[in-house]
């Protein structure tokens, strides 16, 4: 837990962290978060939860990101269409040679101008990448 403070708290930091982690890697409802941690004897309730999914959610975030391997150069943008309440939408991805989603944009209609946007982005910084390693 090196960076991320949690005094004056009264849980210790391992609890607060596998709450928060709970919360977001499995997009809970407060609520069942708070379930969860009653299982295992922990009365915390949903609102401490939401206190700290957002004094400490960012943080835990980039610490995870950082931890995950870079992107392949390897990927490929493919269109996909999707219902979202009845409604037929197009759904454009980059995704890389293991299935990993680098960016998607989903759109009420098909415009494939604003489709490449994404694309050129995703190019300007997959050319960082190569560039840094």
């Amino acid at each position: 837990m090196t960076g991320i403070s949690c005094k004056r708290h009264r849980f210790p930091p391992e609890i607060i962290q596998h709450a928060v982690w709970l919360f977001f890697r499995f997009t809970l409802s407060l609520r069942d978060a708070e379930d969860l941690l009653a299982e295992r004897g922990l009365d915390i309730s949903y609102e401490t939860i939401r206190n700290w999914s957002l004094k400490f959610g960012a943080q835990y975030a980039r610490r995870i990101a950082r931890g995950r391997p870079r992107p392949n150069c390897r990927w490929h943008f493919d269109e996909v269409f999707i219902s979202i309440n009845g409604k037929r939408l197009n759904l454009w991805r980059a995704v890389d040679d293991e299935g990993e989603v680098l960016d998607d944009l989903v759109q009420s209609c098909r415009n494939k101008k604003a489709a490449l946007k994404p694309m050129r982005k995703l190019l300007k910084r997959q050319a960082i990448c190569l560039a840094q390693s």
